[in-house]
């Protein structure tokens, strides 16, 4: 992940899932932005005595979400200046952006959301805040020997560029960012498709597996990419970089 710079933005982040919590850190580290979160008002209260967040990422579905947003308002007030406000929220309905809006958020993004997309709000809104000034973007991101770019959708490791669909990189983006935990099958299929998507049996271990064909990964030698029996998968953060010249080793080249 991209380490704190100078040039580095603080996001305060209100969300009592540390899955979600995980994922948007990691991909705000491409807007270089140092995250801090809070599962509730007074997490958040203790936070901003000494830190002022230069944008606040909001669960509008968490009960203290107004709270937060009034107490963000007040300490505005008191320095003169706004912190946008991304608001997050699982219901897509008018009635909920209208009510978010006027709780005062800046934009809104209804979940689940895809990484580019988070990034791409977040750096609009905190443009805006800065007076329009051109904020740093890192397109590109380190995780171990893997270089992930966000804007080409693309995954390079030694000589190799692998290009990935959508949901690819969400995936990968949701289990990079609980490198070396457990992400269960239900928490992938609610953080990618949603409560509300009527899946079939398998469809995450099919794009697990269309991932895996991807990155040259053998499930029984896994150099990204782990199943834990019985329970879901699990990012290695670390791997060794043979076999990354357009072929995978010797031990990776049967059939998946």
């Amino acid at each position: 992940m991209t380490s704190p710079t100078q040039e580095a933005r603080r996001a305060l982040v209100l969300h009592d899932r540390p899955l979600v919590v995980d994922l948007i850190e990691l991909t705000l580290n491409h807007g270089l932005f140092v995250v801090r979160a809070a599962r509730s008002l007074a997490e958040a209260e203790a936070i901003l005595v000494d830190w002022r967040p230069d944008m606040t990422v909001v669960d509008m579905d968490h009960d203290d979400s107004a709270a937060l947003l009034e107490r963000l308002g007040a300490s505005n007030t008191l320095r003169r200046s706004a912190t946008p406000v991304l608001g997050l929220t699982r219901r897509g309905d008018l009635k909920t952006k209208l009510r978010a809006f006027d709780l005062g958020v800046d934009d809104i993004l209804t979940m689940p959301f895809s990484p580019e997309e988070l990034l791409a709000r977040s750096i609009v809104i905190t443009r805006r805040a800065a007076g329009g000034v051109d904020l740093p973007i890192v397109p590109t991101i380190t995780l171990g020997e893997m270089e992930i770019d966000i804007v080409n959708r693309q995954v390079r490791a030694g000589q190799s560029v692998v290009h990935l669909s959508g949901i690819e990189q969400s995936l990968l983006y949701l289990l990079a960012s609980r490198a070396g935990k457990v992400v269960t099958r239900d928490d992938i299929l609610d953080a990618i498709w949603g409560t509300d998507f009527v899946a079939e049996s398998n469809i995450v271990d099919r794009h697990v597996r269309s991932l895996r064909i991807k990155l040259q990964n053998d499930y029984r030698h896994p150099r990204f990419i782990a199943t834990v029996p019985g329970e879901g998968y699990r990012f290695v953060p670390t791997f060794s970089n043979t076999g990354w010249a357009g072929q995978p080793p010797e031990s990776d080249a049967k059939p998946h």
